[in-house]
């Protein structure tokens, strides 16, 4: 057989990929694990979403080609989503929103709809694995935007040289932030959105934990920033307020030539969604807070049972106010790696390296709120019992 193209060769292990592996492995030799590594809601889809697939899938219209741009129900849902939920309502269904089969498809195909080999990326590190691999596969290169604690997790723009500014395509934001859990404000969105127009970048911002928030916090739109459509293209997703990261429904939102380079992009890739998940998703869109409010109480909950136990084995977190991680730095004499497989073998308990998130991760680990309030604690009670008091 022939060679394996070089953009598929370099693109490194999927982190996720390999955290399943290990898990696998270690379930089929006896172990009972308890999994604080994937960012997979354990949260069932609620039953009026589940009640719309199965009516509308019994509609032999739903059983043909969806358009690649999705149903203009779907995307209107989009639109009347932002206007309720943000103020925002300037949102054009027919220009300015796509349908995407999960917004994880969309954040990698944006990619090769304004990237061409030798271009720039500007990347968060650390960030999801994805902004950076999608970058290299569409030929880019990925220059860092490192987040540290005592900045609180944000770029900070005027470090990024205007030399690499005025050759970057494509600028990834994501607030609230996986891995971190840290949270931004409108006045750095508007920062973000300055920055933007003076280098001519497109903004990404990958907007898919805006409702799993806490403590009074709401997360803003970067489309709240007056004049952010020039610059700025927002993901959207179904799968993490909703319960339906199975289902693969996201949109994006934004920019109309970003948007509609998308859409193009997509109808010669792939064609859209299934119709009857689309209908789905309009039921979860028109009556968010009736689901989401539930699950935050449920995540807040469990947030605070794993930041207070890691509390009491000496760590000094803060209680993360959005996404459903806790981002916590490694103890003294590890490495994230290395720590991260001391807890599997000793506790039982998956964590994920930070170091799989880029080189800013290492020293820390990302552990997921997807599990249940008894599990969590049992999972605490292990790391207590094998790592006493910790020092760093």
């Amino acid at each position: 057989m022939k060679e394996l193209a070089k953009r598929v060769q370099q693109i490194p292990p999927y982190l996720f990929a390999d955290i399943e592996r290990k898990i696998d492995e270690a379930k089929q030799a006896g172990k009972d694990i308890i999994s604080l590594g994937i960012g997979d809601p354990d949260l069932p889809t609620p039953d009026n979403i589940i009640e719309e697939l199965c009516r509308t899938a019994h509609d032999p219209v739903n059983h043909q080609y969806p358009s690649s741009q999705g149903m203009l129900s779907f995307r209107k849902a989009v639109a009347e989503f932002y206007a309720r939920r943000f103020g925002i309502n300037d949102i054009d269904p027919n220009n300015e929103v796509c349908t995407l089969i999960g917004s994880k498809e969309g954040i990698a195909n944006i990619n090769y709809c304004f990237v061409d080999p030798g271009d720039i990326n500007l990347i968060p590190d650390p960030a999801y694995p994805v902004y950076a691999t999608a970058t290299m596969m569409a030929g880019g290169f990925s220059y860092p935007m490192r987040l540290d604690p005592e900045h609180g997790f944000l770029p900070q723009f005027d470090l990024i040289p205007d030399g690499i500014a005025d050759r970057a395509k494509l600028m990834w934001l994501n607030y609230p932030n996986n891995p971190t859990g840290a949270v931004a404000d409108l006045a750095f969105f508007e920062e973000a959105v300055a920055f933007a127009k003076k280098h001519d970048i497109l903004i990404c911002h990958d907007s898919a934990y805006s409702e799993m928030t806490y403590d009074g916090y709401v997360a803003p739109s970067i489309f709240e920033v007056p004049g952010a459509k020039d610059v700025a293209v927002e993901f959207g997703s179904c799968s993490k307020p909703f319960n339906m990261t199975g289902w693969r429904i996201g949109f994006v939102v934004g920019n109309s030539v970003a948007v509609k380079a998308l859409t193009t992009y997509k109808s010669n890739v792939d064609s859209g969604v299934f119709q009857a998940i689309q209908y789905a998703g309009i039921a979860g869109l028109n009556h968010p807070e009736e689901i989401v409010s539930a699950s935050r109480a449920k995540y807040a909950a469990r947030r605070d049972i794993l930041v207070g136990g890691l509390n009491e084995m000496g760590w000094d977190l803060a209680y993360p106010k959005g996404t459903f991680y806790v981002w916590a730095p490694v103890p003294k004499g590890y490495t994230s790696g290395s720590f991260a497989e001391f807890i599997l073998d000793k506790a039982e308990v998956v964590i994920t390296p930070g170091a799989g998130y880029g080189p800013a991760g290492e020293g820390f680990f990302r552990a997921t709120l997807t599990t249940e309030e008894n599990r969590m604690a049992e999972a605490i009670a292990r790391m207590k019992k094998v790592l006493g008091k910790v020092e760093f």
